[in-house]
């Protein structure tokens, strides 16, 4: 460690309820000569509510990598800085990582000061089991390869755990029931400690259903999903299946003489599903192919349930 340099605080800060914020790390970010904050504006209010004040400066993916060999030049001289994220603990799918490495690479003292997890927060009220899970973060947003991310996972016996934006929520959902199975206990956290907390805890399958009918979601969202179990079969690719299905929806609507009503109801029996699950399938299904798909003879149902 070097002779005389200052010390890399990393500081948990809330996920949502301001009372969280521990007092330790009220008094690190008191004393801090810098602190490093994703977005200034948030963590301004953050400190101004403890009455801290003390200079602020982006830090964020953006500007991470330029930024670094000037932060290790004032850690070396002596300053301490402390490193925020939004909310929760930095580095947990936020930006940090090159600096925190920079600064072990340069023998500077890296300390943590620990506090809120959505990650641990939502495995906490989840009942799922959590002495091994696997965090998978944010899922990619285009669904090809978010399916190809979700088949790496499907035979993970441990419970699964994942951040979403609001806005990819359904469509996440609608391949994890797809890729993962329907059956699997699920349970999403939204808006933790905050004034609307939901925690939700269904089979994926109707946890999917749910949102599939929701016109609008808001906030930052952690789902928690049970691992496989065991002997669990990699899943089939997802181009096979559905093309399946929409060969046996185009089978259903030719025997309903084009009645897209009458041939959802026929298909839902010949599947023994629900027939808002076979029309959410249909659709990703057909989303899924960019030019055209084999059933473009006629259309599945939509708005229709």
């Amino acid at each position: 460690m070097t002779s005389g340099a200052g010390v890399l605080w990393v500081v948990a800060t809330p996920i949502g309820n301001l009372d969280d914020l521990a007092p330790r790390a009220v008094a690190v970010l008191r004393e801090a000569d810098l602190v490093l904050a994703e977005d200034t504006r948030r963590t301004r209010g953050l400190l101004a509510r403890c009455g801290i004040d003390r200079p602020l400066v982006s830090h964020h993916r953006f500007n991470e990598a330029a930024g670094v060999s000037g932060l290790i030049e004032r850690l070396r001289a002596g300053e301490t800085i402390a490193l925020v994220s939004d909310g929760g603990t930095p580095l947990v799918s936020d930006p940090g990582r090159r600096l925190v490495e920079a600064a072990h690479a340069a023998g500077i003292r890296v300390s943590p000061v620990p506090g809120p997890s959505a990650v641990t927060a939502a495995l906490s009220v989840a009942g799922l089991p959590a002495e091994r899970f696997v965090f998978a973060g944010f899922l990619p947003p285009r669904r090809a390869a978010r399916r190809r991310a979700l088949e790496e996972l499907a035979t993970v016996p441990m419970t699964l755990v994942f951040l979403e934006a609001p806005h990819r929520l359904a469509a996440s959902l609608a391949d994890m029931e797809r890729v993962l199975g329907g059956d699997r206990p699920a349970v999403l956290c939204r808006e933790l400690t905050k004034l609307h907390e939901e925690v939700v805890r269904a089979p994926l399958g109707e946890l999917a259903g749910r949102l599939a009918s929701r016109d609008r979601i808001r906030g930052e969202i952690v789902l928690v999903v049970g691992g496989a179990a065991p002997g669990t079969a990699r899943p089939a690719g997802p181009d096979r299946d559905e093309r399946t299905l929409l060969e046996a929806w185009r089978e259903a609507l030719a025997a309903e003489q084009g009645d897209a009503r009458r041939a959802l109801r026929r298909l839902a029996r010949a599947l023994g599903r629900p027939r808002a699950e076979i029309k959410r399938r249909l659709d990703a299904a057909r989303a899924g192919y960019e030019d055209g798909d084999p059933g473009d003879d006629g259309s599945p149902p939509r708005g229709q349930s």
